[in-house]
């Protein structure tokens, strides 16, 4: 039988895991090319807060810093719309990039770095592009959203529908790329693999992350008893239907907005909610800010390590996360086993 969770002790690992959070942005401003001090990190903190960069710590920091937040908002950000598919397809192997959404960002983000250029534009189109494939999907798999059939918890026409659409976009991703010039096919490729070294400050993504945490928040009960009885949720009060159309375009809305951020960067979403399911429980009233403050700082860790261990050259953070997330995942694989 699980253990309890008391609210004390979900207290202290959410308290746990916000400083874990905080150790890692620390971490990231501090390492690099030019290390700073504590003190120095300090005081180049309160040149930032009144608008100065007068000294060259100032300066460093002031790239770190933004660069750690757009990572540490874009790992939460995956790691959250990770749990949400995984409770909306009911499959331990759903992640962000499962339906799709990632394939249409492809196309456009490539689309645009091949025929207009790079900029802002990218961005746009591939967020543009996830929303695209969303509202496709939505409107192939209706069926599957409204809850119909005594199988509730299982949505096959949204997840081969899925599987099709991220072939097709596959398809015209190899296109773009057998046809780019030379000078564009490497940004075309790392936008591919994930690189967060010309991300800048976005508000939306936060807006968009902490505005999708709160309300998965207030749904995480009805969740919890959509994934525990998923034959009898409607029976228990829950409008299957309902719930499930929002978490699929919660968990759209991150993935597109994490990826115009910093193209796909895998196994963030897949390996961290895994992870916090394994060692917290799947109490969702937990899972959603654990698996969202792990995502952050995992990332961030990830990304610092990026830029870092073959500097100058900085690599694409999706590369660390890979090689990070293979053996996690197969290790959680083999503890799962052993239970």
């Amino acid at each position: 039988m699980p253990q309890v969770m008391t609210a004390q002790r979900a207290l202290v690992l959410l308290i746990a895991m916000a400083v874990l959070s905080l150790m890692s942005l620390l971490f990231a401003c501090v390492t690099g090319s030019v290390s700073l001090s504590f003190p120095e990190l300090f005081s180049a903190l309160n040149e930032l807060v009144h608008g100065q960069r007068e000294s060259l710590a100032s300066s460093v920091l002031d790239l770190r810093l933004f660069r750690a937040l757009s990572a540490f908002v874009t790992g939460a950000t995956l790691a959250l719309a990770g749990v949400l598919m995984q409770a909306l397809l009911r499959n331990p192997l759903a992640d962000p990039y499962v339906l799709g959404l990632s394939g249409g960002a492809s196309v456009g983000a490539l689309a645009t770095i091949l025929f207009v250029g790079a900029g802002v534009l990218v961005d746009i189109s591939a967020f543009a592009g996830a929303m695209c494939v969303a509202a496709l999907l939505f409107g192939l798999a209706y069926r599957d959203f409204r809850g119909a059939g005594s199988a509730e918890g299982s949505t096959p026409l949204l997840l081969l529908t899925g599987v099709i659409v991220a072939s097709g976009c596959g398809a015209i991703v190899t296109l773009l790329l057998s046809i780019a010039p030379d000078h564009s096919l490497r940004g075309m490729v790392f936008w591919m693999i994930g690189d967060l070294s010309n991300t800048q400050p976005r508000y939306l993504s936060w807006a968009i992350w902490i505005g999708v945490a709160a309300l998965m928040l207030s749904k995480a009960r009805a969740i919890n008893i959509a994934a525990m009885h998923a034959d009898n949720a409607r029976a228990l009060g829950v409008n299957v239907g309902q719930l499930r159309r929002l978490l699929f375009i919660c968990a759209a809305l991150l993935t597109a907005s994490a990826v115009s951020t910093a193209g796909s960067i895998g196994f963030v979403g897949l390996i961290i909610p895994h992870a916090c399911r394994f060692k917290f429980g799947p109490d969702h009233r937990l899972l959603i800010p654990l698996a969202s403050l792990g995502g952050g700082a995992f990332l961030v860790v990830a990304d610092t390590l990026a830029r870092t261990i073959a500097a100058p050259h900085q690599l694409p953070v999706g590369v660390i996360t890979a090689m990070i997330g293979v053996p996690v995942f197969l290790f959680q694989l083999h503890q799962l086993r052993r239970r």
